[in-house]
């Protein structure tokens, strides 16, 4: 296993846990259960950008821009709803 394929694997498992925080905070009874889920929440997604950003700058994480009219496009649509 090489470092890339490592750094996706530790990726994919940080936004699994993203995902359980989330909806741990979402179903949770009391405020503080989710305060908790979402201070949890609010660390994983801190850990999982800082994932990202050493895989894209090593390049392992290509992202395209969009293209403008296309951006465009999606804002008309949703003004005009």
């Amino acid at each position: 296993m090489n470092d890339k394929n490592l750094m996706e694997n530790i990726l994919l498992l940080e936004k699994g846990v993203c995902d359980l925080f989330l909806h741990g905070a979402v179903e949770s009874s009391t405020a503080q259960v989710h305060d908790t889920f979402q201070s949890a929440l609010n660390d994983s997604l801190r850990m999982q950008d800082g994932i990202y950003d050493k895989m894209s700058a090593k390049g392992w994480y290509p992202t395209e821009q969009a293209e403008q009219d296309k951006v465009n496009s999606v804002k008309m649509k949703f003004n005009a709803q």
